[in-house]
Protein backbone atom coordinates (compact mmCIF):
# COMPACT_ATOMS: atom_id res chain seq x y z
CA UNK A 1 0.00 0.00 0.00
CA UNK A 2 1.37 3.74 -0.27
CA UNK A 3 3.11 4.98 2.87
CA UNK A 4 1.12 6.65 5.57
CA UNK A 5 1.71 10.38 5.56
CA UNK A 6 4.14 11.51 7.91
CA UNK A 7 4.04 14.26 10.66
CA UNK A 8 7.77 15.29 11.91
CA UNK A 9 9.10 15.75 15.18
CA UNK A 10 8.10 19.78 15.96
CA UNK A 11 10.77 22.07 18.36
CA UNK A 12 9.91 24.60 20.68
CA UNK A 13 11.72 26.73 18.49
CA UNK A 14 9.73 26.04 15.45
CA UNK A 15 6.40 25.77 17.23
CA UNK A 16 7.41 29.74 18.59
CA UNK A 17 6.94 31.06 15.31
CA UNK A 18 4.04 29.32 13.68
CA UNK A 19 1.14 31.13 12.42
CA UNK A 20 -2.62 29.31 13.10
CA UNK A 21 -2.38 27.92 9.64
CA UNK A 22 1.41 26.16 10.18
CA UNK A 23 0.27 25.16 13.81
CA UNK A 24 -2.87 23.61 12.14
CA UNK A 25 -0.81 21.46 9.88
CA UNK A 26 1.48 20.07 12.14
CA UNK A 27 -0.56 19.13 15.26
CA UNK A 28 -4.07 18.89 14.27
CA UNK A 29 -5.59 15.55 12.34
CA UNK A 30 -8.88 16.91 10.79
CA UNK A 31 -10.05 14.17 8.66
CA UNK A 32 -9.50 11.00 10.14
CA UNK A 33 -12.91 9.79 10.00
CA UNK A 34 -14.54 9.37 6.84
CA UNK A 35 -17.04 6.93 5.47
CA UNK A 36 -15.88 3.13 4.38
CA UNK A 37 -12.27 4.07 4.76
CA UNK A 38 -9.31 3.59 7.01
CA UNK A 39 -7.00 6.69 7.32
CA UNK A 40 -3.90 6.82 9.54
CA UNK A 41 -1.02 9.18 10.18
CA UNK A 42 2.63 8.59 11.12
CA UNK A 43 4.22 10.87 13.57
CA UNK A 44 8.13 10.86 14.41
CA UNK A 45 6.65 11.75 18.42
CA UNK A 46 7.70 8.25 19.58
CA UNK A 47 6.52 6.46 16.50
CA UNK A 48 3.17 6.68 17.30
CA UNK A 49 0.50 6.22 14.61
CA UNK A 50 -3.19 7.99 14.94
CA UNK A 51 -5.87 6.64 12.91
CA UNK A 52 -9.35 6.65 12.30
CA UNK A 53 -12.27 3.69 10.58
CA UNK A 54 -15.52 3.85 10.07
CA UNK A 55 -16.95 1.06 8.25
CA UNK A 56 -21.00 1.91 7.04
CA UNK A 57 -22.05 -0.92 4.80
CA UNK A 58 -18.68 -2.63 3.96
CA UNK A 59 -15.82 -4.71 5.92
CA UNK A 60 -12.68 -2.57 6.13
CA UNK A 61 -9.10 -4.23 6.25
CA UNK A 62 -6.12 -3.24 8.32
CA UNK A 63 -3.88 -3.17 5.69
CA UNK A 64 -0.39 -2.62 5.51
CA UNK A 65 1.88 0.09 4.23
CA UNK A 66 5.33 0.88 2.17
CA UNK A 67 7.18 2.89 4.78
CA UNK A 68 6.73 0.89 8.07
CA UNK A 69 8.84 -1.59 6.01
CA UNK A 70 6.85 -5.15 7.34
CA UNK A 71 5.05 -7.92 6.75
CA UNK A 72 2.36 -6.85 7.83
CA UNK A 73 0.82 -3.84 9.62
CA UNK A 74 1.68 -5.13 13.41
CA UNK A 75 4.63 -7.07 12.80
CA UNK A 76 6.33 -5.32 14.81
CA UNK A 77 3.55 -2.91 16.52
CA UNK A 78 0.18 -3.10 18.83
CA UNK A 79 -2.96 -1.08 18.36
CA UNK A 80 -5.44 0.06 20.87
CA UNK A 81 -8.99 0.48 19.52
CA UNK A 82 -11.75 2.37 20.38
CA UNK A 83 -15.13 2.64 19.40
CA UNK A 84 -17.11 6.21 19.68
CA UNK A 85 -19.81 5.17 17.41
CA UNK A 86 -22.51 2.50 17.18
CA UNK A 87 -22.05 -1.14 17.77
CA UNK A 88 -18.98 -2.71 15.72
CA UNK A 89 -17.05 -5.26 15.20
CA UNK A 90 -12.92 -5.56 15.10
CA UNK A 91 -12.09 -9.42 13.88
CA UNK A 92 -8.47 -10.42 14.89
CA UNK A 93 -6.81 -13.69 13.46
CA UNK A 94 -10.57 -15.60 13.62
CA UNK A 95 -11.44 -14.08 17.11
CA UNK A 96 -14.36 -11.31 17.25
CA UNK A 97 -14.80 -8.98 19.35
CA UNK A 98 -17.93 -6.81 19.91
CA UNK A 99 -17.86 -3.09 20.63
CA UNK A 100 -20.41 -1.56 22.26
CA UNK A 101 -19.82 2.36 21.90
CA UNK A 102 -17.10 3.05 24.23
CA UNK A 103 -15.57 -0.03 24.10
CA UNK A 104 -11.43 -0.95 23.70
CA UNK A 105 -9.64 -3.63 21.88
CA UNK A 106 -5.91 -3.94 22.34
CA UNK A 107 -4.46 -5.94 19.79
CA UNK A 108 -0.88 -7.22 20.60
CA UNK A 109 2.44 -7.74 18.07
CA UNK A 110 2.20 -10.34 16.07
CA UNK A 111 -1.93 -10.35 15.00
CA UNK A 112 -2.09 -10.69 11.16
CA UNK A 113 -5.17 -10.54 9.97
CA UNK A 114 -7.91 -7.53 11.23
CA UNK A 115 -10.97 -6.21 10.14
CA UNK A 116 -13.68 -4.10 10.75
CA UNK A 117 -17.30 -3.53 10.52
CA UNK A 118 -20.04 -1.96 11.33
CA UNK A 119 -23.37 -3.78 13.44
CA UNK A 120 -25.72 -1.42 11.53
CA UNK A 121 -25.24 1.14 8.76
CA UNK A 122 -27.54 3.16 9.82
CA UNK A 123 -25.44 3.85 12.67
CA UNK A 124 -22.06 2.62 12.31
CA UNK A 125 -19.03 2.57 14.69
CA UNK A 126 -16.52 4.89 14.56
CA UNK A 127 -13.11 3.33 15.71
CA UNK A 128 -10.19 5.55 16.74
CA UNK A 129 -6.80 4.14 16.40
CA UNK A 130 -3.27 4.20 17.94
CA UNK A 131 -0.46 1.99 17.01
CA UNK A 132 3.21 2.45 18.75
CA UNK A 133 6.02 0.07 18.58
CA UNK A 134 6.24 -3.06 20.54
CA UNK A 135 8.69 -5.29 21.42
CA UNK A 136 6.68 -8.10 23.31
CA UNK A 137 3.65 -10.08 22.55
CA UNK A 138 0.58 -9.65 24.81
CA UNK A 139 -2.59 -11.13 24.57
CA UNK A 140 -5.40 -9.76 22.60
CA UNK A 141 -8.30 -7.92 25.43
CA UNK A 142 -11.47 -6.62 25.18
CA UNK A 143 -12.76 -3.76 27.78
CA UNK A 144 -16.28 -2.62 27.78
CA UNK A 145 -16.59 0.87 29.40
CA UNK A 146 -17.80 -1.12 32.90
CA UNK A 147 -14.65 -2.69 33.36
CA UNK A 148 -12.18 -0.04 32.62
CA UNK A 149 -10.75 1.83 35.68
CA UNK A 150 -12.88 4.76 36.79
CA UNK A 151 -11.75 8.01 38.16
CA UNK A 152 -14.27 11.18 39.24
CA UNK A 153 -12.22 14.68 38.66
CA UNK A 154 -13.24 18.33 39.12
CA UNK A 155 -16.38 20.01 40.29
CA UNK A 156 -18.92 22.28 38.62
CA UNK A 157 -17.89 24.70 40.41
CA UNK A 158 -14.39 24.67 38.40
CA UNK A 159 -16.29 24.01 35.00
CA UNK A 160 -14.09 20.79 34.72
CA UNK A 161 -16.29 17.76 36.46
CA UNK A 162 -14.97 15.12 34.76
CA UNK A 163 -14.89 10.88 34.52
CA UNK A 164 -11.82 9.37 33.23
CA UNK A 165 -12.23 5.81 31.98
CA UNK A 166 -8.24 4.06 31.79
CA UNK A 167 -8.24 0.80 29.42
CA UNK A 168 -4.55 0.13 28.44
CA UNK A 169 -2.47 0.93 31.49
CA UNK A 170 -0.29 -0.52 34.16
CA UNK A 171 -3.13 -1.83 36.02
CA UNK A 172 -5.42 -3.07 33.09
CA UNK A 173 -4.88 -4.57 29.76
CA UNK A 174 -1.02 -5.06 29.13
CA UNK A 175 1.11 -3.65 26.71
CA UNK A 176 4.18 -2.50 25.73
CA UNK A 177 4.74 1.07 25.69
CA UNK A 178 0.62 1.84 24.65
CA UNK A 179 -1.07 3.94 27.55
CA UNK A 180 -5.30 4.47 26.45
CA UNK A 181 -8.53 5.62 27.70
CA UNK A 182 -11.27 8.13 27.62
CA UNK A 183 -12.92 11.47 29.51
CA UNK A 184 -16.49 12.62 29.75
CA UNK A 185 -17.40 15.90 30.91
CA UNK A 186 -20.69 16.36 32.41
CA UNK A 187 -22.92 18.62 31.53
CA UNK A 188 -21.95 21.93 32.19
CA UNK A 189 -18.46 21.29 32.37
CA UNK A 190 -16.35 22.36 29.47
CA UNK A 191 -12.45 22.37 30.92
CA UNK A 192 -10.25 18.93 30.55
CA UNK A 193 -6.93 18.67 32.01
CA UNK A 194 -6.62 21.88 34.08
CA UNK A 195 -4.69 22.47 35.91
CA UNK A 196 -2.16 21.23 33.18
CA UNK A 197 0.90 19.41 32.77
CA UNK A 198 3.67 18.10 30.44
CA UNK A 199 5.81 14.80 30.70
CA UNK A 200 8.98 14.94 28.76
CA UNK A 201 8.77 11.20 28.79
CA UNK A 202 5.60 10.91 26.30
CA UNK A 203 3.87 11.75 23.89
CA UNK A 204 0.40 12.42 23.76
CA UNK A 205 -2.67 12.57 21.17
CA UNK A 206 -6.28 13.48 21.68
CA UNK A 207 -9.14 12.21 19.74
CA UNK A 208 -12.42 14.75 20.53
CA UNK A 209 -15.81 13.18 20.09
CA UNK A 210 -19.16 14.05 21.13
CA UNK A 211 -18.61 17.93 20.24
CA UNK A 212 -22.13 18.63 19.05
CA UNK A 213 -22.20 19.89 15.91
CA UNK A 214 -21.99 23.53 15.35
CA UNK A 215 -19.94 23.37 18.57
CA UNK A 216 -15.85 23.73 19.32
CA UNK A 217 -13.26 22.76 21.74
CA UNK A 218 -10.38 25.34 22.31
CA UNK A 219 -7.18 23.05 22.41
CA UNK A 220 -4.27 24.55 24.39
CA UNK A 221 -0.88 23.55 23.55
CA UNK A 222 2.78 24.61 23.81
CA UNK A 223 5.03 25.48 26.38
CA UNK A 224 3.60 26.33 29.83
CA UNK A 225 4.78 30.18 29.25
CA UNK A 226 4.38 30.40 25.50
CA UNK A 227 1.16 28.44 24.86
CA UNK A 228 -1.58 28.44 21.41
CA UNK A 229 -4.50 27.17 20.92
CA UNK A 230 -6.35 25.11 17.98
CA UNK A 231 -9.96 25.04 17.29
CA UNK A 232 -11.22 21.30 16.89
CA UNK A 233 -14.04 19.50 15.97
CA UNK A 234 -15.63 16.50 16.36
CA UNK A 235 -13.73 13.78 15.33
CA UNK A 236 -10.51 15.25 15.69
CA UNK A 237 -7.68 14.44 16.76
CA UNK A 238 -4.58 16.60 18.60
CA UNK A 239 -0.87 15.23 18.79
CA UNK A 240 0.76 16.40 21.43
CA UNK A 241 4.74 16.89 21.80
CA UNK A 242 6.48 16.10 25.05
CA UNK A 243 7.35 19.70 25.59
CA UNK A 244 3.45 20.73 24.88
CA UNK A 245 0.64 21.21 27.74
CA UNK A 246 -2.58 19.27 26.05
CA UNK A 247 -5.66 20.92 27.72
CA UNK A 248 -9.16 21.99 25.98
CA UNK A 249 -12.49 24.08 26.64
CA UNK A 250 -15.05 23.68 24.92
CA UNK A 251 -17.88 25.89 23.70
CA UNK A 252 -20.40 22.79 25.48
CA UNK A 253 -19.81 19.61 27.13
CA UNK A 254 -17.63 16.89 25.04
CA UNK A 255 -15.46 13.79 25.46
CA UNK A 256 -12.35 12.65 24.19
CA UNK A 257 -9.86 9.44 23.57
CA UNK A 258 -6.63 10.37 25.06
CA UNK A 259 -3.34 7.98 23.71
CA UNK A 260 0.34 8.03 25.10
CA UNK A 261 3.48 6.12 24.29
CA UNK A 262 7.02 6.37 25.15
CA UNK A 263 9.70 5.47 28.06
CA UNK A 264 6.91 4.26 30.32
CA UNK A 265 3.28 3.42 31.05
CA UNK A 266 2.61 5.61 34.75
CA UNK A 267 -0.20 7.23 34.31
CA UNK A 268 0.70 9.34 37.15
CA UNK A 269 3.90 10.10 35.38
CA UNK A 270 3.95 14.26 34.82
CA UNK A 271 4.62 17.49 35.42
CA UNK A 272 2.27 19.41 37.06
CA UNK A 273 1.65 23.41 35.82
CA UNK A 274 0.09 25.96 38.17
CA UNK A 275 -2.50 27.92 36.57
CA UNK A 276 -0.92 30.94 37.33
CA UNK A 277 2.14 29.89 36.08
CA UNK A 278 0.63 29.51 32.43
CA UNK A 279 1.09 32.30 30.13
Amino acid sequence: MQPIPILEAISTREAATMNTAELRKNFLMESLIEDNAINFIYTHYDRMVVGGVKPTNQTINLGNYDNLKSSFFLERRELGIINVGGTGKVNADGETFELDKLGCVYLGKGTKNVTFESNNAENPAVFFLLSSPAHQEYPNQHFNKEEAAKVNLGSGETCNQRTIYKYIHNDGIKSCQLVMGLTVLETGSIWNTMPAHIHDRRMEAYFYFDVPNNQTVFHFMGQPQETRHLLVHNHQAVLSPPWSIHSGAGTANYSFIWGMAGENKDFTDMDAVAITDIR
